[in-house]
This record gives structure tokens, sequence and C-alpha cells, in this order.
């Protein structure tokens, strides 16, 4: 698990992430410069009660933010370092949700699911 800590790296540290976060999900413009380095792990997500259908994960290098893709849709997540996740579909709004693992290995955002080989901490 990733932890970012104020107090040891400094806000704009903290910033610098954040930001690399929004970036990968496309909130700003791209700007030339280095690539952030990214993962994608071949998923099977469903919206609860649906059925299973493939699925990708893109995650980003530094394990803070990731996208659920599940056919058309997109599916953002960011996580604070804190324990706190948010999740957002589409061009909706943010909002905090809480993983939570199943009786059969799927890991949950509000009713989204993903199984598989997941690559997160």
């Amino acid at each position: 698990m990733i932890t970012v800590s104020i107090r040891t790296w400094g806000l704009s540290a903290v910033i610098a992430i954040w930001l690399a976060c929004v970036a990968l999900l496309g909130a700003l413009t791209p700007v030339p410069g280095p690539a952030l380095a990214q993962s994608t792990a071949e998923l099977r997500c469903r919206h609860l009660p649906g059925q299973w259908q493939r699925c990708q994960m893109v995650l980003a290098a530094d394990g803070m933010c990731w996208t659920l893709r599940i056919g058309q849709q997109s599916i953002d997540f960011r996580h604070d370092g804190r324990g706190q996740i948010s999740m957002r579909q589409g061009n909706g709004g943010w909002h905090a949700v809480e993983a939570r693992w199943l009786a059969d290995a799927s890991l949950c955002w509000d009713g989204i699911c993903a199984r598989g080989l997941i690559p997160l901490d």
C-alpha cells in the first residue's frame, strides 16, 4: 500500500501526486513531457447484481489512481493514501466509496465489482 504523508513528503509532493492522478484520468489537457507509466490488467467486472463481463483495469504507476473500463464505460478511482477511496462514473462527480471483499473473491466499490488478478496492494 502506498501511503503519502504531507509531513514526510511535503505539500508540494502530495500536490504533484494528485496532479498526476488528475492528468491520468483525463481531467487536464496533456502537456509535452515524459508519460506517466501505466499497467493494464484483464479482469471480470460487473455492476451488482448484473452479469460478469470482461473489463480492464488501468493502473497509474504510483498506484493511487486507476480506471475500470467495462464495455464503453470508464469508472475512475483515486486513493488518498490514508484509506479514503473516491469514485466517479463518466463525467459525474467524485464521491467517497468503501472497498469490500465478497465471498467469491471479488472486490467491490459501491456496487461496481472486479475479480481476477487485481494489481492493487
